[in-house]
């Protein structure tokens, strides 16, 4: 198994325990590794905030620049907070390259947040352990426009 797989079990793992604590926000894990060591790790909340990645990203700082970030569902590319969404805090990060189990074809992601992240010039690969990483989301209502 490789490195990208052994740190997408991971996220899956992580997002795996707060499946049915997050309101109707999906459980999401990332994780972020910078060369051969993880400098973030983060899982959705309780009631659904904050966000997989904001709190990885929080743990990794300056770390996050240049790293991969596995996240098990797309990046979102709006908040209906107003906040910055997480493919916003990806690119502001500096990550260089995400990796993504499953899309998210929620209005707040359906696409637009790896595609933000490929207009920055960040590396994306998606689908990766699809199959595994479904089960999550087996119960989640992605919200439509």
């Amino acid at each position: 198994m490789g490195a990208d797989e052994t740190h997408m079990r991971r996220a899956i793992a992580l997002a795996r325990g707060n499946v049915g604590a997050t309101g109707e926000n999906p459980s999401v894990g990332c994780v972020i590794v910078r060369g051969d060591t993880v400098v973030g790790e983060g899982v959705t909340a309780p009631g659904g905030r904050p966000h997989a990645e904001e709190l990885a990203l929080g743990v990794a700082g300056e770390g996050a620049r240049g790293a991969t970030a596995y996240v098990t569902l797309e990046p979102c590319a709006v908040r209906s907070s107003g906040a910055p969404s997480c493919s916003q805090r990806l690119v502001a990060a500096g990550v260089a390259r995400v990796v993504i189990a499953c899309e998210d074809t929620s209005v707040m992601a359906a696409g637009q947040g790896a595609a933000r992240l490929r207009g920055a010039g960040v590396e994306v690969l998606a689908g990766l352990l699809a199959d595994e990483a479904a089960a999550l989301y087996a119960d989640y209502r992605p919200r439509q426009a």
